[in-house]
């Protein structure tokens, strides 16, 4: 495993992390691990993105995309292959989640290929038809839809 040094930050993202985000997420949508994301996405919904940064680059990346007035979705979660299991992903959606609060938005959700992961973060399964405004405004355009295979979860609080 890579050692992480120096200590890992944990920040918003910039627009010079934008191109190593793209690739962080298509890397990992390339081994099916979450949907892929186009370059022109993540510049629009930069704002959206927490990042890690260490040793001079970005490891890790997560989005807190607004939905609807009391409704976010974690998004785009993902580590350098080298470093997971350390905890980063972790502090990526508490980033996230401290954002939510600080917002006000009552209800975070997840769509996800790996559910154990956010059930240990305190997640739980509900049915994707809780989720109509997501359902409906970007799930239809994905090429994956109906059929994806992610598992949507809400965070229990």
């Amino acid at each position: 495993m890579q050692q992480l040094d120096p200590k890992p930050e944990f920040r918003k993202a910039l627009i010079g992390d934008v191109k190593t985000i793209h690739q962080l997420i298509n890397e990992a949508a390339g081994k099916d691990q979450l949907l892929p994301r186009s370059l022109s996405d993540i510049y629009e919904k930069l704002r959206d993105f927490h990042v890690c940064h260490c040793g001079g680059r970005i490891v890790g990346c997560c989005a807190l995309h607004i939905v609807w007035e009391s409704l976010a979705e974690i998004r785009s979660l993902t580590v350098d292959p080298q470093l997971r299991n350390r905890g980063i992903g972790s502090k990526l959606v508490a980033g996230c989640l401290d954002e939510q609060k600080q917002l006000a938005i009552g209800r975070v959700f997840v769509l996800t290929f790996i559910p154990q992961y956010f059930q240990r973060l305190g997640f739980s399964e509900i049915s994707k038809e809780t989720l109509p405004h997501k359902v409906w405004s970007e799930c239809v355009r994905c090429p994956k839809f109906p059929d994806c295979g992610e598992v949507a979860m809400e965070l229990d609080r």
